[in-house]
């Protein structure tokens, strides 16, 4: 068994273990940190929307398969942004299918677009009739914008419904809708500071974060709730069976997420490197920086803070005062012996009070004194019997009269 293999069986089995829960203000401190960070760059900076949001024009360049390659639309993208026209400096130049170029840059006046036309026919040596020229207005970009709030606000509703539906605890929804804005909020402030647009693809992109976020959640609460299903057995407080579920899924969090993370990588390595302005790094970000926060989110936020909201509720009080207490027997068996007294109450090797009715005679009609349980301890104290010579056969001495030894002042007397 390889070294990590060991490490995911003893975290499973709580040979080891990771105080996730316990450490919960420094994971606070630290999300705090990142999600500060991403606020100022989103109000300092902002977001960079692209032209389906702002509107802009765009001219579609008509070409040979041959000519619809990469290595034109990277030079028509420098030849644009160096021509000196005032809203053409940051354009988008990508390939449409086999047979043409695209080219979208702000909205221009008629001399401003006449300069970029000129610009397009000398890089690609093409003739006016191949290129077509378009408006496009802000209104579509305002109905996606439109669209995605609403689809927001229909998953957040569902998605408290159904955790409180599947968990029947309404602090687990809300701490599931807290790791998921911090997510969120995460992903969004990284954009503003990247500086890529923010086009329909980045809103498919954060739409999906969702629901992977949300879906990391979910496993580790389910773990949460079956450790912590009957909390007396478990001898555990809440905090250590919820932090066990934590060391339990850390594992298959790390596996499920790297799986995800390096293809996503590749996809924006290829989509911001290699192919330069494309819809699939403004997809992949989204979905690299929202997966590795669920990621984060699911085990470092989520959990603690449901922990946290929790300790005040009384059987979770009562749970953590009986781990305690068994932590200070465990650390000094004799350092508590309490002296015996009448009313003494009758303990069991846990320390909690055991019923009268579980020492009672069901043959005796009353109640009965209840009878403190001798411990392994107690064995072997005071006399012993003697060993056994061999083993003890039926007395030929049974049914006849038996003597009896008299007083000696009776003795001898008839």
């Amino acid at each position: 068994m390889g070294r990590y293999s060991r490490l995911g069986n003893n975290l499973y089995t709580g040979q080891r273990s990771i105080d996730f829960v316990g450490r919960k203000w420094l994971w606070y401190a630290v999300s705090a940190l990142i999600v500060g960070i991403a606020v100022a760059g989103l109000l300092v900076k902002g977001l960079n929307y692209g032209i389906e949001f702002t509107g802009g024009t765009q001219v579609r360049v008509s070409l040979e398969n041959s000519q619809v390659t990469q290595k034109n639309a990277d030079d028509l993208r420098e030849a644009v942004a160096a021509a000196g026209v005032e809203g053409a400096t940051n354009p988008s130049v990508t390939t449409s299918g086999d047979s043409a170029i695209l080219v979208q840059v702000e909205e221009l006046g008629a001399a401003e677009a006449a300069t970029v036309s000129e610009v397009i026919m000398t890089t690609l040596a093409v003739t006016p009739d191949q290129l077509s020229q378009d408006k496009i207005g802000a209104s579509w970009g305002d109905q996606v914008r439109n669209r995605a709030i609403l689809g927001l606000v229909v998953f957040v509703v569902l998605v408290l419904l159904l955790i409180w539906a599947y968990f029947r605890q309404w602090k687990m929804s809300l701490a599931a809708m807290v790791a998921l804005a911090h997510d969120v909020v995460i992903t969004v402030g990284v954009y503003a500071l990247s500086g890529f647009e923010v086009t329909p693809a980045t809103v498919t992109g954060v739409l999906t974060i969702l629901g992977f976020s949300l879906y990391d959640t979910v496993v580790v609460f389910d773990k949460v709730r079956e450790n912590t299903k009957n909390l007396r057995q478990s001898r555990r407080s809440y905090a250590q069976a919820a932090n066990l579920a934590l060391n339990q899924t850390l594992v298959r969090s790390i596996n499920t997420s790297l799986v995800a993370l390096i293809p996503v990588g590749a996809i924006l390595y290829v989509g911001a490197v290699q192919l330069g302005a494309s819809s699939l790094k403004d997809l992949a970000l989204a979905l690299f920086v929202g997966m590795a926060a669920g990621t984060y989110s699911s085990v470092f936020i989520a959990t603690p803070l449901l922990v946290h909201m929790k300790a005040n509720e009384s059987e979770i009080v009562l749970a953590e005062r009986r781990a305690k207490a068994r932590a200070r027997r465990a650390a000094d068996k004799y350092a508590a012996v309490p002296s015996f007294t009448e009313d003494m109450p009758i303990l069991d090797e846990d320390g909690d009070d055991v019923p009268a009715a579980d020492f009672a005679d069901d043959d005796v009609e009353g109640p009965v004194a209840p009878t403190r349980p001798s411990s392994p301890e107690a064995l072997g104290r005071g006399r012993v019997a003697p060993t056994q010579a061999r083993p003890v056969g039926e007395s030929p001495a049974a049914g006849r009269p038996q003597p009896s030894r008299q007083p000696r002042s009776k003795r001898n007397k008839k």
